[in-house]
């Protein structure tokens, strides 16, 4: 577990912009059966990926069609709700950070650490925003 002092700022990096921060798995479970489209991003300390995960996850908001329910887990902190949203996500292997977007339950869209680490945050957005406009 990471102190909360450290990860406070990048909670609310988050959850400033709108986001539902997760805690348990119950919330978790509650959150992915709504209707609609829900994006999940699985936050992280992780200096190499999550500075740019977090704004692009962000920037991905200022389109058209975006998802009905934001909503965010915090791994290596909230390792029960963690756990849960990762569940939903087979059959991709853990990995932090990560964003998923389901529909109406479903897994549609999934975006995994490789597939940010070392991507500006706009590609980041964009690879989001193209999910939206099919999905949302």
């Amino acid at each position: 577990m990471y102190p909360a002092d450290l990860v406070k700022p990048m909670r609310e990096d988050l959850t400033n912009v709108g986001f539902d921060e997760l805690q348990t798995a119950e919330a978790v479970e509650t959150a992915i059966a709504k209707e609609g489209t829900t994006l999940v991003v699985v936050n992280s300390v992780c200096g190499c990926a999550a500075a740019n995960a977090r704004p692009g996850a962000k920037a991905s908001l200022n389109n058209n069609k975006k998802p009905d329910h934001i909503v965010t887990v915090f791994a290596g902190v909230d390792k029960e709700a963690t756990d849960k949203a990762r569940g939903f996500m087979v059959p991709f292997p853990p990995s932090s950070p990560s964003m998923a977007l389901f529909k109406n339950g479903e897994l549609v869209h999934m975006l995994e650490r490789h597939h940010i680490e070392g991507r500006p945050a706009e590609m980041i957005a964009e690879n989001l925003m193209d999910a939206y406009n099919e999905h949302c």
